[in-house]
C-alpha cells in the first residue's frame, strides 16, 4: 500500500520514507487481525486513512521526540523514573494550576506525572471522572509542552469500555438512532440481558447491581456494566474501534506520554461467558499498540488489569507482538496490605516469588495507594495451608484497617461493602491506613513513631521493587483522610473519596520541617528516592532472589545488576526482630553509611534496611 501525500500538504522525503517504513512493518499483521476479527475492507480502508491523517496531524517537536525514543528502545525504564498520580482539580483545581506547581513536582523527585480523569464528564455522575462525555473537549499541549521541557512525562487515563449516557452517542442512541445504539448493546427486552446476567459477575453488587439499565427514553434495555450513566461501548462495531482509536491518537498527538488503559480486560462481550479477558480484547489492544507505533512510537501503552497475575500478565503480548509495555503490580498492592495486617511475610514472598520468575522485560507500575479503593483478591488457595479462610480472613482485614479490631490504630473506609457475602473493598490514605491519623488521635507518641515508621518501611519496600514506582499525592507529605466527602451530595455515597481529598498545601509548607509529619516522611522519601536513582542494584533489570531470614515477620529480597548487590530487609511487626542471613560478605547500610554485616540483622518494629555491596570491575 503506497502512501501518498494528503492533498495540499507537504511533507519531506524523509517523513515519506519514516511512515511508509513503519507501515510495511506493521501492515501485514494489522489487516490479518482487523479482518480477522471485522471482516469489513470498508472500515479497514476507512482504519489506515484515519492514522495517515492523525499522523499528518502530530507536531513536530513529537516527531522528532518519536524517533529519539526509537533510538532509545529502553528509555522508559530508567530507575531515576518517580511517578505521582492525582486529581488536576484536588491538586491545583485547573491544569493551569498544575503548571504553576511543577516545580513542586520536580522538587519532589516526581518526573512521571499521571493526571486522573480530566475530560468532559457529567458532574453529578463521573464515577470520579470515568464517564466520559466527550474526549476531545480538552487543551493538553501547553502542560504538555512544559513537561516535556522539565523531562516530565504525562501519563492520561483513557476510558474505553463505555461513555458518559451524555455522551454525543448516546444521546442520539437515547433519540432512536439506529447507527448509535448499534454502538453499545440496546436490546428491544430483557430476554438477552437476562442470560448475560447468569454469567457475568456484578463489579458493584450494592451500588450499582446488575450489568443492564432501563433507557426509558429509547424503551430499551442497555449494557451497563459499572453503572448506569456509563454505556458499554459495542466493539463488535468497527465503527467503535476505529473512531475509539482515533481519541485515542488525538490524546497522543497532545503530547501525552502515556495512556493508561482503564478497564481494558472488560472491552469485549460474549454471551455465555464472564465477559472478562476475552481473547478478542487482545486482538483490540495489539491493534491499538500498531497503531501507536505508526503515528505516535514515542508513546506508552499501561494497561489496567486489576485481576489475579495469570490474567495480568497475558496483557503484555509477546516480545515479538507486544500489548502494553507497562501494567499495574495490583496483587503486590493487595499482598502488602495483607502482610501488614497480618505481619506474616509468607502470602507476599509466595506472590513475589512469582513475580521475580517474569521475565526481565516485563514492566511493572508499582504501587501503595491509588484513586481506586483496595480489593481483597489474595491467593486465598495458599491462605488456607495456614488456617485462613476467605469470608473470615476478608473480615479480619476490613476490621483492622477501619480500626474495629482490637490494638488497630488504622482508619480506614470500607467501599462496597456486600453483608450477604462479608465481602468489602478498603479506602484511605497510606499515612491513616498506616495507623499515623489514629496515633495523632490518641496523642500516642510512641505509636506515631511506629506508624510513620511503618509508612516509611512501605514505600522503601515500593522503591525497591523493580518497575517504575508511584506515588498518590499527598503520600510524600503523609496526608491523612478527607473525611468531609461525606458532607458533599455528589460524593458521599462513595467513600472513595475518602482518600481522593483535596491536596492540603498549607501541609505542603511543613515539609522543610523535620519535627513535623510532613517533614519527616517528606526528608526520607526524597533520601530513598535518591539512592534507588544513583544504585544500579534498583535496576528494572536487576537479577531478583528471596532470602530465608528465618523469621516469618521479616521480608528479605536479594538484588543483583552491573557489579552492585542489595540485601533489602523489611519488618513487618512493631517488636524488634532478627533476620538470620549467614552471609558472609562486609555490606555498607546505604541509609547510615556505616558499615555491617549480614548474618544476624536487627530490624527495629516496622523497621527496614538496605545493605550494599559493590564489586570491582
Amino acid at each position: 500500500r503506497r502512501i501518498t501525500p494528503i492533498k495540499g500538504e507537504r511533507r519531506t522525503t524523509r517523513e515519506d520514507q519514516r511512515l511508509a517504513a513503519r507501515l510495511e512493518s506493521i501492515l501485514d499483521e494489522l489487516k490479518w487481525l482487523y479482518m480477522e476479527l471485522y471482516d469489513d475492507e470498508q472500515a479497514y480502508d476507512y482504519f489506515c486513512s484515519m492514522l495517515r491523517r492523525m499522523y499528518e496531524a502530530r507536531k513536530p517537536a513529537l516527531k522528532k521526540q518519536d524517533e529519539s525514543r526509537l533510538a532509545n528502545p529502553g528509555w522508559f525504564r530508567r530507575r531515576d523514573i518517580l511517578g505521582m498520580q492525582m486529581y488536576p482539580g484536588c491538586f491545583a483545581r485547573t491544569l493551569k494550576g498544575v503548571s504553576r506547581h511543577l516545580d513542586y513536582l520536580q522538587e519532589s523527585g516526581v518526573n512521571y506525572l499521571h493526571l486522573m480523569p480530566l475530560l468532559q464528564s457529567p458532574h453529578q455522575h463521573s464515577d470520579g471522572g470515568y464517564a466520559v462525555a466527550d474526549f476531545r473537549t480538552v487543551d493538553l499541549e501547553r502542560l504538555a509542552g512544559q513537561c516535556r521541557r522539565r523531562n516530565i512525562l504525562l501519563c492520561l487515563d483513557f476510558v474505553m469500555n463505555h461513555t458518559s449516557d451524555e455522551h454525543e452517542w448516546a444521546k442520539r442512541a437515547r433519540a432512536g438512532e439506529k447507527e448509535y445504539q448499534n454502538r453499545y448493546f440496546f436490546y428491544d427486552n430483557w430476554d438477552i440481558p437476562l442470560l448475560y446476567e447468569k454469567t457475568v459477575p456484578e463489579v458493584f453488587p450494592q451500588t450499582a447491581p446488575g450489568n443492564f439499565s432501563l433507557c426509558t427514553e429509547a424503551g430499551k434495555v442497555v449494557m451497563t456494566t459499572f453503572h448506569p450513566y456509563q454505556w458499554d461501548l459495542n466493539y463488535h462495531n468497527p465503527t467503535v474501534f476505529n473512531d475509539m482509536t482515533e481519541n485515542l491518537l488525538f490524546l497522543c498527538n497532545q503530547g501525552v506520554d502515556v495512556i493508561r488503559l482503564d478497564a481494558v480486560p472488560y472491552i469485549w462481550k460474549m454471551l455465555g461467558t464472564n465477559c472478562r479477558n476475552l481473547p478478542q480484547v487482545h486482538t483490540l489492544v495489539r491493534m491499538m499498540h500498531l497503531a501507536c507505533d505508526l503515528v505516535c512510537p514515542g508513546t506508552l501503552l499501561l494497561g489496567e488489569v486489576v485481576m489475579a497475575p495469570s490474567k495480568v500478565v497475558p496483557y503484555f503480548g509477546t516480545t515479538e507482538k507486544p500489548e502494553c509495555q507497562m501494567l499495574y503490580n495490583v496483587t503486590t498492592m493487595a499482598s502488602t496490605w495483607h502482610t501488614v495486617a497480618t505481619r506474616d511475610v509468607r502470602l507476599l514472598r509466595h506472590q513475589l516469588q512469582s513475580v521475580f520468575q517474569l521475565p526481565g522485560q516485563y514492566l511493572f507500575l508499582n504501587y501503595l495507594r491509588c484513586h481506586d479503593d483496595i480489593g481483597w483478591g489474595l491467593d486465598y488457595e495458599f491462605l488456607r495451608r495456614f488456617g485462613m479462610e476467605e469470608i473470615s480472613h476478608k473480615q479480619f482485614l476490613n476490621d483492622y484497617f477501619t480500626g474495629v479490631y482490637p490494638g488497630s490504630l488504622s482508619r480506614g473506609e470500607l467501599y462496597n461493602n456486600d453483608p450477604k457475602l462479608h465481602d468489602a473493598r478498603m479506602c484511605g490514605t497510606t499515612a491513616s491506613l498506616c495507623g499515623v491519623e489514629g496515633a495523632e488521635e490518641t496523642g500516642d507518641a510512641a505509636a506515631l513513631e511506629l506508624a510513620l515508621r511503618l509508612d516509611e518501611t512501605l514505600h522503601a519496600f515500593l522503591l525497591s521493587q523493580s518497575g517504575v514506582p508511584i506515588l498518590y499525592s499527598g503520600d510524600e507529605i503523609g496526608q491523612l483522610n478527607d473525611w468531609s466527602y461525606v458532607d458533599d451530595p455528589d460524593k458521599a455515597e462513595d467513600s472513595r473519596f475518602l482518600h481522593r481529598g483535596s491536596f492540603r498545601w498549607e501541609d505542603a509548607k511543613k515539609r522543610g520541617d523535620p519535627e513535623t509529619r510532613q517533614g519527616r516522611l517528606y526528608a526520607r522519601l526524597r533520601q530513598l528516592e535518591s539512592l534507588r536513582a544513583e544504585h544500579p542494584a534498583f535496576s528494572a533489570e536487576a537479577d531478583c532472589w528471596l532470602l530465608e531470614p528465618q523469621n516469618d515477620h521479616v521480608l528479605a529480597i536479594g538484588r543483583y545488576c552491573r557489579g552492585e548487590k542489595l540485601l533489602a530487609l523489611y519488618n513487618f511487626d512493631p517488636e524488634e526482630q532478627t533476620a538470620l542471613l549467614c552471609d558472609p560478605e562486609a555490606f555498607r547500610d546505604l541509609l547510615s553509611g556505616e558499615s555491617c554485616s549480614a548474618q544476624s540483622v536487627t530490624l527495629p518494629g516496622y523497621g527496614f534496611k538496605w545493605l550494599h555491596v559493590a564489586y570491582e570491575k
